[in-house]
């Protein structure tokens, strides 16, 4: 054999064990997708679960996942490693159904099960299933409540209360369309035109669901009709009441900016109760008038479901390491820190009442613990929303 064919067969060998070797470190990576480094042990790196999380409850959650991320939790064998992103619910619904969530989140902790039903709906289209589970282990379920109540400064709820009887959405009306603001209704006259403090519809759930619970007070009871979120007469009432908030451009109107800027951002707002209770403190102290929480006929929930993915874009072992944190914020210890963040437990072991509770440190400002109305507003369906949210679009928000 001549000094050429050597040469030739070393190179082909050579070649062969390159090719060999390329094939043989592809199915080891492609066995350990999560393998950081070379030489780390096949399926010894962390679990991450990647949760999507409603405003409202984003702070008591991002607590408790810095405390379980500090307990270093193991699945078989590898640790999980939660994240936790802030988003509002109708950001990430929109996301969803637009498939642009990126990096897919593990989880989704939305402020409502109906915002759940919308993104599974579209989903069904498309796929022909959900992406959310209703029942059986990976279900949808609930963390926490809280409601839709209106926060109201003392003097301002004496005065409604003694013209109109009540605090209610027909009184906010009347307030709202009184030509001489307050003065006309017994208040003030340096207190000016009243004001009324609620999210933008386009850019926070609790904005828009506070329009929906307004028309179950003007038709006095808790299911919607397209037909009737576009009645010119009701449209007309409602404008009426939107007409009276000072600004819409921030988007999201919560108790903090109460507490920080008084009554030039509102005389009253429909706000989470939550919200409200955990800056009771700071409106008192700030303004030295407290803030009185009343509870609305037509009562808004929110029951913020933690929501596993069940698509094939996250594996089995990322879905259970999902349900290990689920039930480490349903455990007692977590859901008893969620009272200082004014929220109502899930968990049926932990009682509002609890001495640290802030529902029974602000119960003479109108907190209650129990809410006794049963009349809860049904969810519309998404053409109810659409109506509204493109009548607040040609009405409100350009105004």
């Amino acid at each position: 054999m001549n000094r050429t064919r050597i040469i030739f067969f070393v190179v082909v060998g050579f070649a062969v064990l390159v090719v060999a070797g390329g094939v043989a470190y592809s199915l080891l990576s492609d066995g350990d997708a999560d393998a950081g480094t070379l030489g780390q042990p096949v399926g010894s790196g962390p679990l991450e679960v990647r949760v999507v999380c409603a405003l409202p409850i984003e702070p008591w959650v991002r607590e408790a996942a810095q405390q379980f991320n500090a307990e270093k939790v193991e699945l078989e064998g590898r640790r999980i490693v939660v994240t936790v992103t802030p988003m509002d619910g109708l950001t990430a619904q929109g996301r969803y159904e637009r498939d642009e969530m990126d990096p897919l989140p593990t989880a989704w902790i939305p402020d409502s099960r109906y915002l759940v039903e919308l993104v599974n709906a579209t989903y069904k289209e498309r796929l022909g299933r959900d992406v959310f589970l209703t029942d059986g282990e990976y279900r949808a379920r609930p963390l926490v409540t809280s409601l839709l109540a209106w926060g109201i400064y003392d003097s301002r709820a004496e005065v409604l209360e003694a013209t109109f009887g009540q605090i209610n959405w027909r009184a906010i009306h009347a307030a709202a369309m009184a030509p001489g603001g307050w003065n006309d209704i017994g208040g003030e006259s340096g207190w000016g035109y009243f004001k009324l403090a609620i999210s933008n519809p386009r850019k926070n759930i609790s904005g828009l669901l506070a329009m929906v619970a307004a028309a179950g007070e003007y038709y006095d009871r808790t299911n919607l009709s397209t037909d009737d979120v576009t009645n010119p007469d009701f449209q007309t009432w409602l404008g009426e009441i939107m007409s009276s908030m000072s600004d819409l451009s921030g988007g999201t109107y919560t108790a903090a900016d109460l507490a920080l800027f008084g009554y030039t951002t509102g005389d009253a707002g429909l706000l989470m109760e939550s919200d409200l209770l955990v800056n009771m403190q700071g409106l008192q102290t700030r303004w030295a008038e407290p803030m009185r929480i009343v509870y609305p006929e037509y009562v808004t929930w929110f029951d913020f479901p933690f929501s596993v993915w069940m698509g094939p874009e996250t594996s089995a072992l990322e879905k259970n390491a999902a349900l290990e944190f689920q039930k480490y914020l349903l455990t007692e210890e977590v859901q008893e820190k969620a009272l200082a963040y004014g929220l109502r437990p899930a968990n049926p072991s932990v009682p509002v009442s609890a001495d640290s509770s802030l529902f029974v440190q602000w119960a003479d400002q109108g907190v209650l613990v129990v809410v006794p109305r049963t009349t809860a507003m049904r969810y519309p369906d998404r053409d109810v929303l659409q109506a509204l949210l493109r009548w607040f679009d040609l009405n409100v928000a350009g105004r």
